[in-house]
């Protein structure tokens, strides 16, 4: 990187460390330390509610998504606004009413205390290894960048996001998310127009989009019913719609952003602003690794993005092999870059061209599948995958001097925001569920956001080493709801329960999400192939019905008295 580049990302960061730090002041007191004192305007919120999902993972692994997969992804949003509208209806004025912490104080509430503790364990699991996958996201940026590898990489990302953390609270992670989301347009849009910009002579946006477009990029409904595809309208209608429903209605981080406003109805707006703009979000993101992919097309691509695993076969004992798959795939790369050009200026026999362009694109893949097979041969590294190196590499070899600089601040700064308001909700719920809950009950506010800053600590450590083998899992985005789709169907079960069905008890409740929880593993093992996001529909609905039997079955029996 450019010395400018480099100024550009130490003075940011030393900048959101400097703004933690300034607001230690403030987050004296659980309330304001957790909640912002329940005092911040909707907009604020609604930011942060939209950021805080707004991950590095969005910037790096939904480009490369786009890239490799096109729109299909969006699919995965279309239950989003109806789930923003049930939340708001009955989650938002429920927390609201009974003043809680944590969503999982209700449950206490409402049925017992292991219902609660359980619930609360489940999501610092999901929540710490979704953190970790979040956390991957930069670190893999940075081992590109940097030729550093990635336990140095996820250190260097996970220091400022815990100090800033420990110190500033959620007041400072919402500001941060105000920040962030502004930023993040900015280098989404500079990029579209960069990419737009460096389309050959004689290839315009409508072209560029029918090159894309011929390889099924462009596809944003699939009608087929099948269990087995992740990204179809009704797995992203039904699947997607149980999975938005526990994260924004049940997961700590969505609940902790929302119970900062001043009131119900703020509370509301601000989770409006998820269900308007989420997904024309998603779509600029997507429209990002889409345009990469065409620039790719016209601009000679590497054979592998990863540039480190590269220089490690050029000099392994297959090095002469792989040498001579390079100059078979610069030979296909440029019958498809004449294919893709006799896409864009022919009208007569347009779909002929688009198959030639397909069979080429087919013919490129196999040759960079295969140097992927060599590089997990020489290198032992069977894990392997290249896709999460793509943007990153595109981000540092194309982009001009500042915007470079710009967009690595912004997937640092959406790290770091999205891993700041994760461990200040795993912070939440340890002290709140379980230190304040059963170890020390009577001590002062000061002494429990001690506790919390050291809880933030130790969060922070456990993302990291996950981090470092979310890291080889394949594509981020994916990783990361793979991670909470295992947990979250069953603990949206519990709140249906507590908030719907008014003849569960705790023991129904407690024993139904043992059930739940059984049910997705056993179907994750015996039946891997049905995508993660039907586990959310699983997950909940067996949570919901052993919930409710079990609680009319050991429901205790009156005995009438002798008259």
């Amino acid at each position: 990187m450019h010395p400018v580049d480099w100024a550009i990302v130490v003075v940011y960061i030393s900048w959101l460390v400097w703004d933690g730090v300034k607001r230690t002041r403030l987050e004296r007191t659980t309330e304001s330390y957790f909640l912002a004192n329940r005092s911040l305007p909707w907009w604020a919120v609604g930011l942060s509610v939209m950021a805080t999902q707004l991950s590095a993972i969005t910037l790096v692994g939904t480009t490369g998504q786009g890239y490799n997969d096109g729109m299909r992804f969006i699919q995965f949003y279309y239950g989003l606004p109806i789930a923003m509208v049930l939340v708001g209806a009955f989650c938002v004025p429920f927390f609201f009413r009974a003043r809680v912490y944590t969503a999982y104080e209700y449950l206490e509430r409402r049925f017992d205390a292991k219902t609660r503790a359980l619930t609360s364990l489940l999501f610092l699991f999901s929540r710490a290894m979704s953190c970790g996958a979040i956390v991957a996201a930069p670190a893999v940026v940075l081992s590109v960048i940097l030729g550093w590898d990635v336990t140095t990489t996820t250190l260097v990302i996970l220091v400022p996001a815990i100090v800033y953390t420990m110190l500033g609270g959620v007041q400072a992670v919402t500001w941060t998310d105000v920040k962030v989301m502004g930023l993040t347009v900015f280098v989404l849009i500079a990029a579209i127009v960069f990419l737009v910009a460096k389309l050959p002579d004689g290839v315009s946006v409508t072209d560029a989009l029918r090159i894309a477009g011929s390889t099924g990029r462009l596809t944003v409904v699939d009608t087929r019913v099948t269990l087995t595809e992740t990204y179809t309208v009704w797995s992203g209608l039904i699947g997607g719609l149980f999975l938005m429903l526990s994260y924004f209605g049940c997961d700590q981080s969505q609940v902790q952003r929302y119970l900062t406003a001043k009131s119900v109805d703020e509370g509301r707006t601000s989770l409006m602003m998820s269900a308007y703009w989420k997904i024309p979000l998603q779509v600029l993101v997507l429209l990002v690794g889409i345009f990469t992919f065409v620039y790719y097309i016209f601009h000679p691509p590497p054979m592998l993005f990863n540039a480190v695993h590269d220089r490690e076969v050029q000099s392994s004992a297959r090095a002469a092999e792989y040498r001579a798959l390079e100059q078979e795939f610069a030979t296909v790369y440029a019958a498809r870059r004449e294919a893709a050009l006799r896409v864009a200026q022919t009208d007569g026999a347009l779909e002929e061209a688009k198959q030639d362009f397909r069979d080429e694109d087919a013919h490129l893949k196999k040759a960079r599948a295969a140097a992927v097979e060599i590089v997990r041969d020489a290198t032992r590294d069977k894990a392997y995958n290249d896709v999460n190196y793509m943007f990153p590499t595109f981000i540092t070899t194309a982009l001009p001097i500042g915007l470079v600089g710009l967009w690595i601040v912004a997937i640092i700064t959406a790290a770091t925001d999205s891993i700041a308001a994760e461990l200040n909700s795993l912070a939440a719920v340890s002290v709140m569920d379980f230190y304040r809950r059963y170890l020390v009950r009577t001590a002062d506010d000061h002494h429990y956001v001690l506790t919390a800053k050291i809880a933030t600590a130790v969060w922070g450590v456990f993302a990291g080493v996950v981090a470092i083998y979310a890291s080889t899992l394949g594509s981020l985005i994916e990783v990361v709801n793979r991670f909470g789709s295992y947990f979250y169907g069953s603990i949206l079960g519990v709140f249906i329960l507590a908030f719907f069905v008014r003849g569960a008890n705790g023991t129904g409740a407690f024993l139904g999400l043992i059930a739940g929880m059984a049910s997705v593993r056993y179907v994750a093992v015996v039946r891997p192939d049905i995508s993660f996001l039907w586990h959310n529909v699983i997950g909940a609905v067996v949570v919901v019905v052993v919930g409710w039997i079990l609680s009319q079955a050991l429901r205790p029996r009156t005995v009438a008295s002798a008259s």
